[in-house]
Parts: C-alpha cells; sequence; structure tokens
C-alpha cells in the first residue's frame, strides 16, 4: 500500500464469517500487504460491483497480517457483505481519522461503556489495552444489548468476565429464562462505586440514544467532560473531510474523529442525531 495516495486500497481475502447474532457478523480478513491502524481509527471496506462502507477494526492493532470488521446489517453494502462466503477478494483502504489517545490513559482506569455494535470497535480497545495491561490502573466494560441473543462476541466476554483482567458486567433490555444477570438499559450497570473517578476516563460507543443517556449517566457519576471518550461514527462517507456527510460543528467525524472528548463536541446542536 502507497502511503502516499490515501485512495490506494490492501486487497483483503475474506477468510471467515463469523456469526455473532441475527443481524451481526465478523468478518476476518488475511492483507495482501502489511496493514497498520491505531485503535479507534475507521477503514473503507469496498465490495466490489457494489459500493463501499467505514466500518472501525475490532481486532487486535497490534496484528498487521489480519483484519476483524464486525458489521451489522443495515444497508446495500452491510447486506451484501452478510451474503458472502469465504474466499472472496475485497478491498480495503486507510486507516483514517483519530483514535483514541492510548498515551492519555496511562496510569488511569478506564471505564468502558458499550451498546449493541459498539462493542466492535471498543473490542479492538480493550485488546490495545491488554497488550500493555501493566500501564493501565484497571479496565471496566459495562455492556448492554437488547436480549442475551444479541449479545456479540459471547465466548470473549466470558472469558473476559472470568479473568482478572477485565471487570465486566452485563444487561440486557429483555430476558430469557437463562439470563441470570442485570435486566434493564446499560446506565443501570454504570455505578460510581466501580470507579476511581478522579483518576479515570470513560468510553462510551453505541447507538446514538444509548451514548447520549451513557454520557447523562457519566457526568452524573462525576465524570468531566474532558474525561469522557466518545466514538462518533455518524453518516461517514469519503473518509476525507470532502463529502460533509459527517460534519459535527467545526469537525468532521471522518477527519477530526471519530473520537472526540465530550468537551469537543458537546455544545453543537444534534449530535446524537
Amino acid at each position: 500500500m502507497k502511503k502516499d495516495n490515501p485512495y490506494n486500497s490492501v486487497k483483503a481475502n475474506l477468510l471467515e464469517v463469523i456469526t455473532e447474532s441475527p443481524s451481526i457478523k465478523t468478518f476476518v480478513f488475511n492483507l495482501m500487504s502489511p496493514f497498520s491502524f491505531a485503535t479507534g481509527q475507521f477503514v473503507e471496506l469496498y465490495v466490489p460491483g457494489v459500493g463501499e462502507a467505514p466500518f472501525t477494526p475490532s481486532s487486535n492493532p497490534s496484528k498487521t497480517d489480519k483484519i476483524d470488521i464486525t458489521i451489522m446489517k443495515v444497508g446495500k453494502v452491510t447486506s451484501r457483505l452478510h451474503s458472502l462466503n469465504k474466499t472472496e477478494v475485497l478491498g480495503i483502504r486507510g486507516p483514517y481519522g483519530r483514535g483514541y489517545p492510548l498515551d492519555n490513559f496511562k496510569g488511569k482506569e478506564i471505564f468502558i461503556v458499550g451498546g449493541g455494535v459498539g462493542l466492535a470497535p471498543l473490542r479492538s480497545l480493550i485488546f490495545a489495552l491488554l497488550n500493555e495491561k501493566s500501564k493501565y490502573k484497571k479496565i471496566i466494560l459495562r455492556y448492554g444489548a437488547r436480549t442475551p441473543e444479541d449479545i456479540i462476541y459471547k465466548s470473549l466476554v466470558r472469558q473476559w468476565q472470568n479473568s482478572k483482567d477485565v471487570d465486566v458486567k452485563l444487561t440486557v433490555d429483555r430476558a430469557d429464562s437463562s439470563w441470570k444477570e442485570n435486566i434493564g438499559v446499560v446506565t443501570t450497570i454504570l455505578s460510581k462505586n466501580d470507579v476511581d473517578i478522579t483518576n479515570a476516563v470513560g468510553v462510551v460507543c453505541g447507538p446514538p440514544i444509548m451514548m447520549k443517556f451513557a454520557t447523562l449517566k457519566l457526568l452524573e457519576m462525576g465524570f468531566q467532560d474532558s474525561q469522557i471518550f466518545l466514538s462518533m461514527e455518524k453518516n461517514m462517507s469519503c473518509g476525507f473531510g470532502k463529502c460533509g456527510h459527517c460534519r459535527i460543528g467545526n469537525y468532521y467525524c471522518c477527519k477530526d474523529g471519530p473520537v472526540f472528548t465530550y468537551k469537543e463536541i458537546k455544545d453543537f446542536p444534534e449530535i446524537w442525531d
């Protein structure tokens, strides 16, 4: 991949398709050229004959030969992706944007709040934190889904839950008879007793309405605007800040984000739309 041309793409062989939930699949690609990204950055995934769309990788950023992208079926490109089998060859260009500022997270408790498919970029973040876990005081994950069936990365989440590396609590909006954990929206498992807010950052990713109320809850708990990091992946298209679809006030999500502090964007109207 020629770094001097941001439009160039890397050929990506589809190795595996993993069904995470009824509407979400993870696609594992083998890359024909080394490809690196910082956790929280995004890529453009090209499907020949159909088009391309932006996605944040869900894999470990330390691995440069393979990449995982977790995708919810919502439109033309994602519907085509969900119909693919192994051996397909696609294109990936990027990475683009600003990821999580891990240097600023060192020595702190990382309080991560995810909802639904929003766990995809957070999975990459947690991998990056675990790569150098001694540099962070604590990793805390609070994750919510609509139902137990809608929880993604089920085995990995359970693995984290059973380890001492990640403090995990789960919740679902609607439970079945097998569910033994919390029932309710994700804000019902956010407690100031679980984190040292004076030495912490909050990270939020999920559907806009969930991000709004999770952010308000973090503020209520005592987090400052500058301590809250949001992955604002709204309406991104070109990846270069040219089309204007992802503009938030003076910022473009694709170029200036997608990771922002709440302090940076809180005064712009309709950030949750």
